[in-house]
């Protein structure tokens, strides 16, 4: 809220992880230890009309970031994403989707006394009511077996390679970025990501050939993000990872994807 205002830069499209506010000093467990669900002070909720002044806060910034065709991507669970659509909503975003992150490995139901929770749910949204986004449709088809791909994606958690630099608390798998970026953009597109944390957002979008901006109060994770960014200078880095990625059919299908995908360069010509 304090950096967007100062250029006058507009994206294509936005993922944002924005705060859950579920530090409640609860507990949870984790490779089979019982451990705080605290986050960090960021993290911590101050009551129902806090949060959604927050969440109004920063989508009014950045909705002012994006272009008019351009969408955004917003995860969360239970503790924000109904603040979160009722925002959307409230500032004329059109809601497209909300997927639901099926994670294959979920920690276990500490209490006993509810259902385990294993999803995260994705809103997909675009800027204005009646200006067409973009869907490449065709490939997201082709990642499902040639079938129409639902909003429940079976994706999987963070690799121990995604964590070769350091690991942040609330870091996401490199499956589900490279999926909705490829589902939403094209080549060269520009990507903000208003709490990029240790950046696999744009780890996700530079291995997919799209440019990136993030932005993070916390330094610790913006040295991840930067180290990150160093690995993949590395050629031979960038094709290891781009086989490791999951949610693909084969390891060769994203390289080959890139490969074959036009550059903007290239349909504006055809176009002209």
């Amino acid at each position: 809220m304090e950096l967007l205002p100062q250029f006058e830069h507009k994206f294509d499209m936005v993922f944002a992880d924005p705060p859950y506010f579920l530090s409640n000093n609860g507990l949870s467990i984790q490779s089979g230890k019982i451990v705080s669900v605290n986050k960090g002070k960021w993290d911590k909720s101050e009551g129902f009309e806090y949060v959604n002044d927050f969440n109004r806060k920063w989508l009014t910034s950045v909705r002012d970031k994006m272009k008019d065709d351009a969408t955004i991507w917003i995860s969360g669970t239970m503790h924000n994403i109904f603040s979160i659509g009722q925002i959307l909503t409230e500032l004329d975003f059109k809601i497209l989707n909300v997927i639901t992150w099926e994670k294959n490995n979920p920690p276990p139901n500490f209490s006993c006394r509810f259902f385990t929770h294993s999803t995260e749910q994705i809103i997909w949204a675009r800027k204005k009511e009646k200006v067409p986004h973009y869907f490449n449709y065709e490939l997201m088809k082709q990642l499902n077996g040639d079938k129409q791909m639902k909003d429940v994606w079976k994706l999987p958690a963070i690799a121990p390679w995604e964590k070769s630099c350091g690991k942040h608390p609330t870091q996401k798998p490199l499956s589900v970025l490279t999926r909705l970026i490829l589902a939403s953009t094209k080549p060269n597109a520009w990507i903000l990501d208003p709490f990029t944390g240790s950046s696999t957002t744009g780890i996700a979008a530079n291995l997919a050939n799209r440019r990136f901006l993030g932005i993070d109060q916390e330094e610790e994770f913006l040295t991840i993000s930067k180290n990150r960014k160093i690995e993949i200078e590395n050629p031979k880095t960038v094709a290891a990872y781009r086989q490791k990625i999951g949610g693909f059919n084969d390891k060769k299908e994203l390289e080959l994807f890139l490969f074959e995908e036009p550059s903007v360069e290239y349909l504006k010509e055809l176009i002209l």
